[in-house]
């Protein structure tokens, strides 16, 4: 039976991902079996797993650092927001509702079961398991019905280590304000903390962190730098795509939609030095100069097509064709490119069609069914192969359809237009397949480098591992698990 700690944090986007990815890479360098757990996440940036389902990208990226493949098990409940107020409900990776904020509260307690049996289960096959939490185990308010942080420490008995981000300001208050708030009983489970982001001479938190020691009771377990090679690992949030510019270089727009999915199909153009690969905000136009535009995925297609036109995108992106640009649609962003994307079931949303975009000869219809697997397929006009999944809901057809983007088991998938500048596909993640991106960037004649994506991946999750090694007591922080 395997052994465990989790890592939470003082509150959302303070480092707990990448830490645990990291810890599960130094890990393995060990010659542990370590998998790594989530029981709770809320995130529209899912991976398709070996056993079929979905869970959030950040536990895929950890298996990954673990060398295993990512399984439903790794994060039993995944949330997938579809408005402000409601969200998908996934549990062992299979969706079994759409509920409201207040609807999913009620809902919890009896996830805890399945939370635990997942748990159990990776316990049976792992030497150590690393457990995320989400969010803060500071919103007592939400404690009573608990799954994703003290809720499930304390009901499977896992020690925990709090991470403070120092960048953001804040941290002792943080910390010492979380030993304050929370209940005696949960803050017998924190063994310690990390302080994570740090930039400069980290000599000068010497005081602040006696201090937390002194005020909490918990173990320091280091101070640790801002690591420079963040951006080269898959982004958890779509945000983080915008911050590696690239002045002078051929752009690549992307639009940022309100719901966003499955956004890694960007993550290998981030690290092209060519590409210059543009996040376009809210209320931003969409750059004139731009040689290619992509419309992501997104949770809620009629949704996100409305966003769009709220913010004159529709009009940039005609202009945009009409210059001789390229646009390239993936998944929600294929079925905005067709004549209409109909929803009579209102499974996304209230039940009606919306116009599409009108740049692909095709029509979508929402079905309830989810299709949701791993795809080998060769794209049409390269003949290069392209390893990806499909993670969708709808059904799209058209005369457009005549004209495959790829061939996925022989038979045509997606859609190019008559001008072949329209390209639309179900494929994600497509650009991580080296020869296909490298071929299709030569189309825009934007030159890739010669550097297998997969493998600076690894170079990264490596690096991090070594970073974590320098800076934090890993022999401690293991020896805790129990």
């Amino acid at each position: 039976m395997a052994r465990a700690l989790m890592i939470q944090g003082a509150g959302s986007d303070v480092g707990k991902s990448l830490i645990v990815a990291g810890l599960a890479r130094a890990a393995r360098r060990r010659g542990l079996r370590v998998l790594p757990f989530k029981p709770q996440n809320m995130s529209n940036n899912a991976a398709v797993t070996v056993d079929g389902g979905e869970i959030g990208r950040a536990q895929a990226l950890q298996a990954l650092a673990a060398g295993v493949e990512p399984h439903t098990d790794m994060n039993p409940v995944l949330l997938k927001p579809e408005t402000d107020v409601g969200a998908q409900i996934i549990v062992h990776g299979k969706r079994i509702a759409t509920a409201r904020a207040r609807e999913y509260a009620g809902m919890k307690p009896s996830l805890m079961g399945a939370v635990l049996e997942s748990f159990a289960r990776l316990k049976q096959r792992a030497d150590f398991v690393l457990v995320e939490g989400a969010g803060s185990p500071a919103e007592v308010n939400l404690r009573k019905a608990d799954i994703a942080n003290m809720g499930f420490a304390r009901k499977a008995d896992v020690p925990v280590v709090l991470v403070g981000d120092i960048d953001r300001g804040g941290v002792i208050a943080q910390l010492v304000g979380i030993k304050t708030v929370i209940d005696p009983d949960d803050a017998a489970m924190i063994q310690g903390f990390i302080i994570n982001k740090f930039r400069g001479d980290p000599t000068l938190f010497d005081d602040g962190y006696r201090l937390i020691e002194e005020r909490t009771a918990w173990r320091g377990f280091g101070v640790l730098p801002w690591f420079v090679r963040a951006g080269e690992l898959p982004a958890e949030d779509a945000l983080g795509l915008g911050e590696a510019r690239k002045p002078g270089q051929c752009k690549i727009a992307f639009l940022a939609l309100s719901r966003i999915a499955n956004f890694d199909d960007l993550d290998p153009l981030k690290l092209e030095p060519g590409v210059d690969l543009v996040m376009v905000r809210p209320g931003e136009a969409i750059p004139g100069d731009a040689k290619l535009v992509i419309l992501p995925g997104s949770k809620s297609t009629r949704g996100d097509l409305a966003f769009l036109r709220a913010q004159g995108w529709d009009i940039d992106l005609l202009a945009h064709h009409r210059r001789g640009g390229h646009v390239l649609g993936l998944c929600g962003g294929y079925q905005m490119l067709g004549q209409t994307v109909a929803d009579p079931e209102g499974i996304e949303g209230p039940a009606g069609e919306t116009r599409g975009l009108g740049l692909l000869d095709v029509a979508t219809t929402m079905t309830e069914q989810k299709t949701l697997t791993r795809a080998s397929a060769v794209h049409a006009a390269t003949s290069q192969p392209i390893s990806a999944y499909e993670i969708h809901i709808g059904r799209t057809d058209g005369p457009d359809r005549a004209r495959p983007f790829a061939s996925l088991d022989g038979t045509a998938e997606g859609a190019v237009s008559a001008d072949g500048r329209a390209h639309g596909s179900y494929l994600h993640g497509l650009f991580a397949s080296d020869e296909f991106r490298k071929a299709f960037l030569a189309q825009l004649d934007i030159a890739a480098a010669d550097q297998p994506y997969g493998a600076r991946v690894e170079s990264a999750l490596d690096a991090l591992a070594e970073h974590i090694e320098t800076h934090l007591d890993v022999e401690g922080l293991l020896a805790l698990a129990r």
